[in-house]
């Protein structure tokens, strides 16, 4: 009886590492107090051990029933003793259980902002600052004038041409926005379309990734020469989240995110994230570990040396959230829920503005409360997580959204969620306007602070023009004639592009400094000229050309 007992107890304690092995493997939880998931983890092995043992017991109890070794009265006094000692370890095990579930109770409960509403509100700086100073007004080049959902349907749209892509492999659905080469892009890699698809083509890894320019609407498929071996769509240890986890088990990694460097090369940036209030609260970022997709070599850095070709280190969600306890959280918890002095937050929705090299967060700031208007604007570094406030009050977003669609109900447009420009130094929402398809058909502007008025365009460039002659009949700004320049030089490079469905040639001239937009729409002679020709170009400032003349 006591060599079938061992064999229970050896029986049992292989299960249960078996069993939180794979827990780990699937799950694949950091080691460390500060992480729900560990503490889940513990929970598991606890009651897993609870269950194996009470089923082992009452197998060993049984078995010594039916065991013919002793004899009676003895046999049963031995049952009985042995049962109350399996009831007290079957009783430590089921309190080691609740203990452990009543302290991620409890440190929850402590870490909440409920308790630490102080802490939590300083986990953020903002600085406020000036919107003419800090918003200059960019070339209409390097606007970006496609949401997400439009880059999806683009991308699809590119990967459905690929026939030998499109049968075995997908095109994830991360789409990240990014700076490459001063551009505003949306970057996504493909993936396997099955597990079958993997094992078949796992050797040469995934192909390449999509590339969208935001300003164009163009895409691409970037091939590699050698393929991608660690993504979220691969298996075993090549699975980025299981490659990540067992080089660095401690760490309790964020939501990763799909970027490339400035050579092109693919990247996934992995924030880890940083615990400030007690166990679980107040988290910021204190780490990032920079994957190379393709060979799976891993460098860690301190988010404060973070190279400056990233982009996305704290999330959109993370920064939103972080204003939020700034802004409602500056008179305890208790104010913000019910007399709300001084409350403040973000209002729902956001977008990306590209300055000084990096990505910043969009959103607005209203007050708490029902109104439809907003008090001022936020833009938050994505890289950083410095903050920048601007005190201009105006419309709330989607009401702006919604004025924008009432100008062309008819078509049954749907507006973008709105980028923040400076047009003519007045805050502008700048929004495209799309169709059931999801495709871009025009574009609307509209001034922050008088939004009842919205100009249209079916082109950037007649948008801006209908918003700034909109804005001179109101009397907002004086409409100045825009200046003209005149400029000729040898030819080193033309390339042409499709801007809002209109042929351009962008060149650049020996000597002189500068790229020159040239529609071919309003200049067709542009065609007969070639690379070593000389021009002579009249244009605005901006490079924008009105006039294109030979020179002998």
């Amino acid at each position: 009886m006591k060599g079938f007992k061992a064999k229970a107890i050896i029986a049992g304690t292989v299960i249960l590492v078996a069993a939180a092995a794979i827990y780990y493997y699937f799950a694949l939880p950091a080691i460390n107090i500060h992480s729900p998931g560990f503490w889940k983890f513990i929970i598991f092995v606890f009651v897993a051990a609870t269950i194996i043992y009470a089923l082992f017991n009452a197998r060993v109890t049984e078995k010594q029933r039916k065991s013919k070794t002793f004899g009676g009265s003895v046999n049963g006094f031995g049952i009985e003793f042995k049962t109350r000692a399996a009831s007290k370890i079957f009783k430590v095990l089921a309190a080691l259980c609740i203990a452990v579930i009543a302290v991620f109770l409890i440190g929850s409960l402590l870490s909440s902002e409920i308790i630490n509403a102080s802490k939590y509100q300083k986990l953020m700086t903002v600085e406020t600052r000036n919107f003419q100073e800090d918003i200059k007004e960019v070339s209409y080049d390097q606007i970006p004038i496609l949401d997400k959902d439009s880059a999806e349907t683009i991308g699809n749209r590119v990967m459905g041409t690929m026939v030998d892509l499109v049968s075995q492999f997908e095109v994830s659905d991360m789409y990240t926005q990014i700076n490459y080469k001063d551009k505003p892009v949306r970057v996504s890699p493909l993936q396997y379309g099955s597990l079958i698809k993997w094992f078949t083509n796992r050797s040469d890894g995934i192909p390449g990734y999509i590339r969208i320019d935001m300003t164009t609407q163009q895409a691409e498929i970037v091939r590699l020469e050698e393929g991608i071996k660690y993504s979220t769509s691969d298996h075993f240890g090549r699975n980025i989240y299981r490659h990540l986890r067992f080089a660095y088990p401690t760490y309790i990694f964020d939501d990763i995110r799909f970027e490339i460097d400035d050579e092109g090369t693919p990247v996934w940036i992995c924030p880890a994230k940083k615990y400030n209030v007690g166990l679980f609260g107040g988290v910021t970022i204190g780490r990032v570990v920079i994957c190379n997709a393709v060979t799976g070599e891993m460098q860690d850095y301190d988010v404060s040396e973070v190279p400056q070709w990233v982009d996305k280190v704290y999330s959109a969600e993370m920064l939103i959230d972080l204003y939020d306890y700034y802004g409602t959280l500056k008179h305890g918890f208790l104010n913000s829920v019910w007399g709300q002095k001084d409350c403040v937050k973000t209002t729902d929705g956001y977008n990306y503005v590209a300055l000084e090299d990096d990505v910043w967060v969009y959103t607005g700031i209203t007050s708490v409360g029902q109104d439809e208007s907003n008090v001022g604007f936020v833009l938050m570094n994505q890289r950083t997580m410095e903050t920048r406030y601007y005190e201009i009050s105006g419309a709330e977003e989607y009401s702006a959204m919604s004025s924008a669609e009432g100008k062309v109900q008819h078509l049954g447009y749907e507006a973008t969620f709105p980028l923040l420009l400076n047009v003519e130094g007045e805050p502008t929402y700048f929004m495209a306007l799309k169709d059931s398809a999801g495709l871009v058909k025009s574009y609307a502007m509209l001034n922050i602070e008088k939004y009842q008025n919205v100009a249209i365009g079916d082109t950037v460039s007649e948008c801006e023009d209908n918003y700034v002659k909109m804005l001179s009949e109101m009397g907002v700004i004086t409409e100045q004639p825009k200046e003209e320049q005149q400029v000729s030089g040898v030819i080193t490079r033309m390339v042409q592009t499709v801007v809002d469905g209109n042929s351009h040639y962008y060149i650049t001239l020996e000597g002189v400094s500068g790229i020159f937009d040239v529609l071919i729409s309003e200049n067709p002679e542009i065609i007969m000229y070639n690379v070593g020709d000389t021009i002579k170009l009249s244009c605005t400032e901006n490079g924008k050309v009105y006039e294109a003349v030979p020179l002998q």
